[in-house]
């Protein structure tokens, strides 16, 4: 009885050996198998794993990049700067622009009245009235004809100049230093005719500047210039009268000219001096009555 125990009990011990050995390595391969399958479900559903790693928290939104893509935030980089620095350079160059342009307005001004500057010296312009001169103005007149202009001395260069080139008087012969004593016997000349004029017109009452034509239409200006050469008005500014100072001055001029002048009869210059006043004082008023038109030419609107 004891034996037949003994035979069963070596084999149940068998089997549950057995067993037991299957079921250890059964157990492992499962662990094994489960611990492979996990991080293939966590990499198919990454929004899972990550809930499960928050341990039940919820994440926060994401809404910055929302933000970012509605509403973005203004750019203060230097991209902006350039048009900037271009608005300012171009402002510069306007203002640029406007002095250059002002510059040329005020020289191109200077040249448009030559004729006044240059050329005829002080006169009336037809909008103006013709108002009579004190004591005072005619000093300042007679100084800016004679000394303080220009013209007081570029027309006797050119007298001078005609005179070189005739040879007249032969006695000084050529070179500068015979156009210097011909150019100081026209400067002499020109200040002793005008200064007896100035004198005669003072003393008389006569106007000495020359009034533009109230008038329209090219002929009764034409005679208005060449007549005003020869007559002048009296304080009233409405009587005429012959210019007597003024050709009396010339004729005196020319004869005290003579003095200097070698081997020259001094009648003889007087009335040279006469017709050369005759001459040039035409060719003055033409020169003044007509400087308007000849400034709409140079494209001058006065």
């Amino acid at each position: 009885m004891e034996d037949r125990r003994i035979r069963l009990a070596a084999p149940a011990r068998a089997l549950v050996l057995i067993t037991v050995l299957a079921i250890v390595p059964l157990a492992g391969l499962a662990q094994d198998t489960q611990d492979t399958q996990q991080p293939s479900s966590s990499s198919s559903n990454p929004r899972r794993n990550s809930q499960s790693g928050t341990s039940g928290q919820q994440p926060a939104p994401q809404t910055a990049p929302e933000q970012s893509s509605q509403n973005p935030p203004p750019q203060t980089s230097s991209a902006e700067n350039p048009p900037q620095k271009k608005e300012e350079s171009g402002n510069a160059l306007q203002v640029v622009e406007g002095m250059s342009t002002k510059l040329a307005t005020e020289g191109f001004k200077k040249v448009r009245d030559w004729e006044e500057g240059v050329i005829t010296g002080t006169y009336v312009s037809k909008e103006r009235p013709l108002v009579p001169l004190n004591t005072r103005q005619r000093k300042l007149i007679y100084l800016q004809q004679t000394l303080a202009s220009p013209s007081a001395y570029w027309k006797r260069m050119f007298q001078a100049g005609v005179d070189q080139a005739r040879g007249a008087p032969y006695q000084w012969g050529g070179g500068w230093g015979g156009y210097g004593k011909r150019f100081a016997s026209r400067e002499g000349q020109f200040i002793a005719a005008n200064s007896f004029a100035a004198l005669g017109n003072a003393k008389l009452g006569y106007e000495v500047r020359y009034e533009q034509c109230r008038c329209d239409g090219f002929r009764a200006r034409v005679k208005h210039a060449i007549g005003r050469n020869f007559y002048t008005y009296d304080r009233a500014e409405v009587n005429k009268y012959p210019q007597w100072a003024l050709y009396g001055g010339a004729l005196t001029g020319g004869m005290l000219s003579a003095a200097w002048k070698p081997g020259h009869d001094p009648l003889k210059e007087g009335v040279y001096g006469v017709i050369g006043q005759a001459a040039y004082g035409t060719l003055l008023n033409f020169a003044i009555e007509f400087s308007r038109d000849i400034n709409r030419k140079l494209g001058a609107k006065k």
